[in-house]
């Protein structure tokens, strides 16, 4: 789907408050109720807008620590992957995971009350994927750049 400025617009839009009401919506980008909704529908059949979540703050929740971990794994077959990475979507502390080039296989990001929250999830889900050969964990400090919101040019304030 080519994205056109307007739609671009009403994604900026939408990133930034995925609650807005259409009316306001359409307002804010100059277009009808009618051909906003129509435009925000193209956009979700097209799987541009995959779904809407609402944003939790991690550190209001109890999830004080940002954990990376970098998994290799024995082997590079099919089985072997397809098994790791069955298991890490089963693991709910999980955040992401990436195919990685380079050094590791997989890196890993998940979150955590505390140090001893991190080993209760290291014990019952990192330990237990199949086919890691090596893990490697860092610890985040603190978060300097946090983003949900993809950069389409311009912004939602203005038709740049």
């Amino acid at each position: 789907m080519k994205l056109d400025r307007i739609d671009k617009r009403i994604l900026n839009l939408l990133q930034e408050n995925g609650r807005i009401a259409n009316a306001d919506l359409a307002e804010r980008v100059g277009l009808s109720q009618s051909a906003c909704l129509r435009r925000v529908r193209a956009l979700e059949e097209a799987g541009v807008i995959d779904r809407y979540v609402a944003l939790l703050d991690q550190r209001r929740i109890g999830r004080r620590m940002d954990v990376f971990v970098e998994i290799s794994l024995v082997g590079q077959s099919n089985e072997v992957l397809n098994a790791f990475e069955q298991a890490v979507g089963q693991s709910p502390e999980i955040m992401e995971c990436y195919l990685m080039a380079g050094d590791a296989d997989y890196l890993l990001r998940l979150t955590a009350e505390d140090p001893n929250d991190f080993e209760r999830i290291h014990r019952e889900h990192l330990a237990r994927l199949p086919g890691v050969s090596r893990m490697k964990s860092s610890f985040a400090i603190r978060p300097i750049v946090r983003k949900t919101a993809f950069w389409l040019g311009g912004s939602g304030r203005s038709l740049d």
